[in-house]
């Protein structure tokens, strides 16, 4: 079984950053890398303030806050990535972009090395088969915000070796997080439940059957949800929700799937959620307000 000592992380943003902050406090070298020197500078920033948080709240020594910093280097070229044991690719839900990422990383790889992607949808199998090591190819799917989220979705391709499977589960076990085994079929376990769920929200709100704050409210108070799922999507970003629902539409042909028009025209708008400072609520100002 591949011994995983060093991580390399692709992608500084929300996901990219959580991952490298936990698996960096877990004890293991990191390197983070990101085409975008901004969002390096960013991601670091952000992995200082929770970790700080952390101290704060007890949950981690300064001295292990410390410990945790040093663990991380970041690169703007995937060539820093040539000795990492284990690579996870977390960039934007896109498979053209992810195939192209694959494609230079192989290049530069160990051949002993491990792949993973953190995608929340897309095929396993249809991925791993763009490498070169498709039997060391698996599906690492984190949950948002990682520092905070216990859950972990391992999926294996057709092709995934026992050995890479073993390699990370144990990884994950080593980040305190739990496994959740789901086959490879499209959007895995969690997002198969959760993103018919948010469409149906949103279906909810085109067809006028209630606003957003009604909608909200009812989930959160009628279903005991932390969130309600409009509150939700903002959170998980609408482009990311919208990837996911068309890839359960095509991937599954079922018409329950059909993403709702609402969402596609936020997502035209670029309307986005809180990244973007407007979704299914304005961020601009001092308290979110709905825009519908």
């Amino acid at each position: 079984m591949a011994v995983i000592k060093k991580v390399g992380v692709i992608g500084a943003g929300q996901m990219g950053n959580g991952i490298a902050h936990v698996a960096a406090l877990a004890g293991f070298d990191v390197v983070l890398n990101d085409v975008s020197a901004d969002r390096l500078k960013s991601g670091m920033a952000t992995i200082n303030g929770n970790l700080s948080r952390q101290v704060a709240k007890q949950v981690i020594s300064e001295g292990a806050k410390a410990k945790a910093i040093g663990r991380i280097t970041l690169t703007g070229t995937l060539d820093d990535l040539a000795d990492c044991d284990l690579v996870i690719e977390t960039a934007v839900e896109k498979e053209e972009v992810k195939r192209k990422i694959f494609h230079d990383l192989c290049a530069i790889l160990k051949p002993e090395a491990l792949i993973a992607s953190d995608t929340s949808s897309i095929s396993i199998t249809r991925l791993a088969s763009t490498t070169d090591r498709p039997e060391r190819f698996i599906g690492i799917h984190f949950m948002n915000p990682v520092p905070l989220m216990e859950l972990v979705e391992l999926i294996r391709g057709i092709a995934t070796d026992d050995s890479t499977f073993e390699a990370a589960k144990e990884f994950v076990a080593k980040l305190g997080k739990q496994v959740a085994v789901s086959e490879d079929f499209p959007a895995f376990i969690v997002n198969r439940i959760l993103m018919p769920m948010i469409n149906e929200a949103i279906y909810t709100l085109y067809e006028g059957v209630g606003n957003v704050e009604a909608i909200d409210a009812a989930m959160k108070l009628g279903a005991h949800h932390p969130m309600g799922p409009l509150e939700l999507a903002d959170f998980i970003g609408l482009d990311t929700c919208l990837s996911i629902m068309q890839v359960l539409h095509e991937g599954l042909a079922d018409s329950k799937y059909r993403p709702c028009p609402l969402l596609v025209k936020y997502v035209e708008a670029g309307w986005l959620g809180r990244k973007t400072q407007r979704g299914f609520y304005d961020y601009r100002g001092p308290k979110p307000v709905p825009t519908r």
